[in-house]
């Protein structure tokens, strides 16, 4: 059993060193590779903890049911997140929301008109902020953009065009199909949806150019 837990230690550190190096070289001194620590995590997801240093943390138990084509993509996916500059800031709204809200019932009791509107200002600035940040056509438009980033990071690092929207395609028909949540579900599907017509684009491209071949879809 130490023996087993041993490997599964050195198979999870191998990992982790290896998505290191898929990182292009501007991000390696300040973009961390973990793994989660969380109970039941994301699969994959960055978190900013300083204002120079990002975190992409890797649920390892689930990421080593994936192909490695499909680990790549999926990682270059946050990596494009990181580029496109949408990873979530720090979170200071909730607690920003906390203290305008606690102030504002403060001023109300006391009948200070001032501070109650700078109270209320505060909520208004803070739960604005709150709603950009859970806003779901937002999110699903910066996944969107993050797979192009995607895209262009596996050619980047020695994929061909076809193969790497095959393996992000498969990654998200694996990721659909594990999936039993609905809405995160549909999420999977519209950016599948997406790649497959990006992929169409692209394919339309290269046959003009002279290097396509005759196979109807890259995915």
């Amino acid at each position: 059993m130490t023996s087993y837990s041993a490997a599964s230690a050195r198979a999870e550190m191998s990992e982790l060193r290896r998505l290191k190096t898929l990182l292009p070289p501007e991000l390696q001194s300040w973009v961390m590779v973990e793994a989660s620590a969380e109970v039941n995590p994301p699969l994959v997801r960055s978190e900013e903890l300083g204002r120079d240093e990002i975190e992409i943390q890797i649920d390892l138990a689930k990421w080593d049911n994936l192909a490695i084509d499909q680990r790549n993509l999926l990682f270059w996916h946050e990596v494009g997140r990181i580029q496109n500059d949408t990873v979530p800031k720090e979170g200071w709204e909730m607690a920003a929301l906390a203290i305008g809200l606690g102030g504002a019932v403060g001023e109300l009791w006391v009948q200070d008109g001032l501070l109650l509107l700078l109270a209320l200002g505060l909520c208004g600035v803070s739960g604005f902020r709150l709603w950009q940040k859970n806003n779901g056509e937002k999110r699903l438009a910066e996944s969107l953009e993050a797979d192009k980033r995607a895209i262009a990071l596996a050619t980047r690092f020695g994929y061909s065009t076809p193969n790497a929207y095959k393996s992000l395609g498969s990654a998200l028909k694996t990721l659909i199909e594990q999936t039993p949540n609905r809405k995160q579900r549909k999420k999977y599907e519209t950016r599948l949806q997406s790649l497959r017509r990006s992929a169409a684009k692209a394919k339309a491209k290269m046959e003009a150019q002279g290097s396509g071949d005759s196979r109807p879809s890259f995915i």
